[in-house]
């Protein structure tokens, strides 16, 4: 192998090795949603007896909700301030229609916050190289 060949090779492997660490340095693709936390936190103003007539519709609405399969689970919150929903949706939007279906929020009783949710991405390195087929 002459010189040039062997500084052409050099080259290519040169050139290789910085594609390979810039294909890794690149940023990981945004996680893909697969469910959206819901807090619902009942407004501090508003009068208990008010609450207490819409809150039969709005545990109607729910079970519905899950029966249809729109709500994987939902939980009280221990500072009785409301309740925490998981809904498997794939974006914030869609959570948020589903919310706003339903009577308290409907009657403006209450306040959402949404938390885009997604499987730790990080795991995938306790995986390892795929292995060969």
């Amino acid at each position: 192998m002459n010189a040039f060949q062997r500084f052409s090779t050099l080259a290519v492997a040169g050139m290789m090795l910085m594609t390979a660490h810039q294909v890794q340095a690149q940023p990981p693709a945004p996680p893909k949603t697969t469910d959206v936390l819901v807090l619902m936190t009942i407004k501090s103003e508003v009068p208990r007896e008010e609450l207490t007539k819409v809150l039969p519709s709005e545990v109607r609405a729910t079970v519905r909700l899950y029966l249809d399969g729109k709500l994987r689970q939902w939980f009280q919150r221990s500072d009785g301030k409301g309740v925490v929903f998981i809904l498997p949706a794939t974006t914030v939007a869609e959570a948020q229609t589903i919310m706003d279906s339903l009577p308290l929020a409907q009657a403006k009783l209450v306040d959402h916050e949404y938390v885009a949710l997604s499987p730790l991405g990080p795991l995938a390195a306790l995986l390892g190289p795929a292995p060969e087929k």
